[in-house]
């Protein structure tokens, strides 16, 4: 038996599967092969040109056969098509495909009464693999790194509380401090709001220890970009605040910038699952865009809401009032 000859739009769609490596067929009402791409024929180990009119008893295992015969069955009874995955075990090599079947109603081109369609997903569930592998030991790294990290700063610093960072308490006083020091000595310092946007912005929504995964990155980035006469402060769950000493509002502002985009392509790691994020940003500065210690804390509070007002992912400045005198 001889291929039909198929219409051009047939033609089109299996060297386009063919193409991507997908297997598309056509049988008749007796399971027999009508046509098949190259795809097919490769995946059947029959040399090209030689499938037309042979049926799968001829080319693969009784257990196999018998498979596929029940699934062609089946197909009578179910409209439309019908997606399922399929495994094949030949010459001990284990393959995996996701497959699309469906009934021909009336018959197709050659008197077609089944189209079938196979992808190979095998190289994709081992690449899954090693990539969920990856991540695992990504995350026990991590957590290696955190603990010591901690006991570190356990052993130097106040700042251990907050994971790294001051507890919101003592917010205050380090605000404090910085106003009467720049006061004295005439110069600027900056204090920066930052808060974790919305999950939903970066993909799948995060539970709540996916959130507080992530809350630990960002402190994380904080400390690496905060000196040591900063104060970077945890405020509550997903909200933290810097004050950079003897910083102006431009250089502030830069520093910041660079933290959005590290959040931005930081890659965080929970029970193998990669986790990404942003965050919205207000910075001001003192004494330009205010002069009182509560003013600096509004005006840094306004620039983060304008912020997420624009989306999250950004960092916006305080206004400077304008003095006409």
């Amino acid at each position: 038996m001889t291929a039909p000859a198929l219409d051009p739009s047939w033609m089109s769609l299996a060297v386009a599967l063919d193409a991507i490596g997908a297997a598309v067929y056509l049988k008749d009402g007796n399971s027999r092969y009508v046509f098949a791409n190259e795809a097919t024929e490769r995946l059947l180990g029959i040399a090209h040109g030689s499938l037309a009119g042979r049926a799968d008893a001829e080319l693969l295992p009784p257990a196999l056969t018998a498979t596929l015969r029940l699934q062609d069955q089946a197909l009578g009874v179910q409209p439309g098509p019908v997606r399922s995955e399929f495994t094949i075990d030949r010459d001990g090599q284990r393959r995996e495909f996701q497959t699309v079947r469906m009934r021909l109603d009336p018959a197709g081109p050659g008197g077609a009464a089944l189209l079938g369609v196979w992808l190979e997903s095998s190289p994709l569930r081992r690449a899954e693999a090693s990539l969920r592998e990856a991540l695992l030991q990504l995350e026990a790294q991590q957590q290696v790194n955190a603990g010591l990290r901690e006991d570190a700063e356990s052993r130097g610093t106040s700042r251990a509380a907050g994971g790294g960072l001051y507890p919101a308490e003592q917010f205050e006083d380090h605000l404090r401090r910085e106003v009467d020091l720049s006061m004295r000595e005439h110069r600027e310092f900056a204090v920066v709001l930052v808060e974790l946007d919305p999950a939903s912005a970066q993909g799948p929504a995060h539970d709540e220890a996916d959130r507080e995964r992530v809350a630990e990155s960002l402190a994380g980035l904080l400390r690496g970009n905060t000196r040591a006469m900063d104060a970077p402060c945890r405020m509550g769950r997903d909200s933290f605040a810097v004050l950079l000493s003897g910083v102006g509002l431009a250089t502030a502002h830069s520093r910041m910038e660079s933290l959005r985009r590290q959040c931005a392509t930081q890659l965080v790691v929970r029970d193998g699952q990669a986790l990404r994020f942003t965050v919205s940003m207000g910075v001001a500065s003192f004494p330009h865009t205010a002069q009182t210690q509560s003013g600096l804390v509004q005006a840094a509070s306004d620039a983060l809401a304008e912020a997420k007002q624009r989306g999250g992912n950004h960092v916006a400045l305080a206004s400077i009032p304008f003095d006409p005198r």
